[in-house]
């Protein structure tokens, strides 16, 4: 059952939303910077060199489909399979001694009391190994929702979509927090308001555009929230 909505009449500590919707690499937990240097490895090893940027623009906030997917078009399905194979093992090997949570998400956790969840392109597994080491899974328990749940991924809206409707929350009283151009495209196609954290790898230009505020303190996102 979702967990009931806030007052629609609130305003305060509650702020304008009903619902806080997170990404979580790059949002929750600092994963990003591991993964961006694990694809330039394997893009070096493989035969498709992309530099941070390139990897960047094309992988952050995509699903691991439609990652795979871009591997597959330029390097064929057997180098596609070999770098998911390979990523996942020397990524869980970096989460499982480098990985820390987003510098100031647990201040702002703390100050947040409206009701939030998480919808990430992440697959489940790997949202429950990152937010475990991180101490962040008990926060978000039976309020994880994945791109492997609906038919396609960021930028389209499916996800926070679906994450509202789980949620028992309209989307137009939905905040989506996201790090990448796509997850911040897909929360205005849900009719979502999105704040824009360029505090990591995306570039602020990036997540500006319209109904988006850009921010990169972690600490400032309650205040953001509730219209400070």
């Amino acid at each position: 059952m979702a967990p009931p909505s806030a007052s629609r009449d609130s305003r305060g500590p509650l702020g304008p939303f009903d619902l806080i919707i997170f990404d979580c690499d790059g949002v929750l937990v600092d994963s990003e910077p591991l993964a961006l240097r694990v694809c330039v490895d394997l893009g070096a090893e493989l035969g498709w060199p992309l530099t941070e940027e390139e990897i960047i623009h094309r992988f952050l906030g995509r699903s691991e489909r439609a990652v795979r997917g871009q591997i597959a078009e330029r390097l064929g399905e057997e180098a596609a399979s070999r770098w998911g194979v390979s990523y996942r093992e020397r990524l869980d090997a970096a989460i499982d001694t480098e990985l820390t949570a987003v510098d100031g998400i647990v201040e702002a956790l703390d100050a947040i009391t409206v009701p939030h969840c998480i919808a990430s392109s992440g697959l489940h597994a790997k949202m429950r190994r990152t937010l475990g080491r991180t101490g962040l899974y008990e926060r978000f328990a039976g309020r994880v929702f994945s791109a492997s749940e609906v038919e396609r991924g960021k930028p389209e809206p499916d996800l926070f979509l679906h994450a509202a409707s789980r949620m028992g929350a309209e989307p137009a009283r939905c905040a989506v927090v996201e790090d990448s151009q796509y997850g911040v495209r897909a929360a205005r196609a849900a009719g979502m308001r999105s704040f824009g954290y360029a505090g990591g790898l995306t570039p602020a230009a990036w997540l500006e555009g319209e109904n988006t505020v850009v921010f990169d303190d972690m600490r400032k996102l309650p205040g953001l929230l509730n219209g400070g």
